[in-house]
């Protein structure tokens, strides 16, 4: 079976590890006939593309930079940033077979069969943030009274924002992509309610909180999502909980999945789930990767965009009080 993780240790760039990784998977995909793998490769294909020819990233960050003034004049007591990022190989790697083990094993456990190979190669279709940008809001205390509720007056603000991006982006060549979830938020006006994805009223096993939504770039032709959380919701995503007990919780849950679907009887699932397990058990201090580098898997210094992603928006606003114009 081919593997990312035996690309990592020749000193290669991203882009070089992509197109090796993605051709020797491909050619695997052809000689056995394996259609998953197949739309696996191509699914890599596109974050060549977008790594070689990301000219059209410059215009994109500039409309989304417009929802970043509006934002700015609308609400100036706020504090908020605004980042963009292109998402790291292993994260689309995990994502890809993340989806394909999550949707055999749900569907095998609900209909004691197993589901086509068009219907898998869909779970790679549905990842639509190879290029996600993220609003992070917050309320100064300055600005709090003591009786204040900081989280219910962020959360009021946040979906209050939520509600105005759809419009925002379409008048600008975004069209918002409908989400699929059925548990719709109850937060969010009413029309705009298919669009978001809200991990805030249903948060996931790590504690994540955010609401998501994805567009159709028609400039570039590309899928982009943005994510909108408050400050506290930041931190417990990238240094409290939902980061640092993730990769126990989740190491847990794919081997009760693993123990439910019995080995052999679906190829895709065992690929998928070996790739996985492969990845959560890396030790990115001992791999060598052109501009990475990392002491343990907690202290990384990631300058190619392999494991945390590639900044392509740092935008930072402070609030208009904090340059004391108010």
């Amino acid at each position: 079976m081919v593997l990312l993780n035996d690309y990592l240790y020749n000193g290669d760039t991203v882009v070089k590890i992509l197109h090796r990784y993605s051709q020797d998977l491909k050619a695997d995909a052809i000689e056995k006939g394996n259609g998953v793998d197949l739309a696996h490769s191509n699914c890599l294909l596109q974050m060549i593309e977008l790594l070689e020819h990301n000219d059209f990233l410059t215009g994109q960050a500039q409309q989304i930079r417009e929802f970043y003034k509006y934002l700015a004049d609308r609400y100036p007591f706020l504090a908020f940033t605004f980042k963009g990022r292109i998402k790291s190989l292993i994260r689309l790697e995990e994502k890809i077979n993340g989806n394909i083990v999550e949707f055999i094993h749900n569907y095998y456990c609900t209909t004691g069969e197993f589901p086509s190979e068009t219907d898998i190669k869909k779970q790679i279709g549905r990842i639509k943030d190879l290029i996600a940008y993220r609003i992070v809001i917050a309320m100064p205390a300055c600005h709090l009274k003591p009786e204040d509720n900081r989280r219910e007056i962020e959360l009021k603000y946040l979906y209050e924002i939520a509600n105005a991006l759809p419009d925002f982006l379409e008048e600008r060549g975004f069209e918002p992509e409908i989400s699929g979830k059925d548990d719709l938020s109850l937060h969010i006006d009413d029309r705009l309610k298919p669009y978001y994805r809200d991990y805030i009223e249903k948060p996931n096993m790590f504690g994540y909180q955010s609401l998501h939504i994805s567009f159709f770039d028609n400039a570039s032709r590309s899928n982009i999502e943005v994510q909108l959380r408050t400050k506290e919701m930041d931190d417990i995503a990238e240094i409290g909980p939902a980061n640092h007990l993730g990769y126990e919780k989740r190491q847990e849950k794919e081997r009760a999945r693993r123990e439910e679907v019995p080995v052999g009887e679906n190829q895709y699932f065992d690929d998928a789930y070996e790739r996985g397990m492969k990845l959560q058990q890396l030790e990115l201090n001992k791999i060598d990767v052109n501009m990475f580098g990392a002491i343990d898997n907690s202290l990384v210094n990631d300058g190619c965009g392999l494991y945390r992603g590639r900044l392509i928006l740092p935008y930072e606003h402070l609030s208009r009080f904090q340059n004391d114009l108010i």
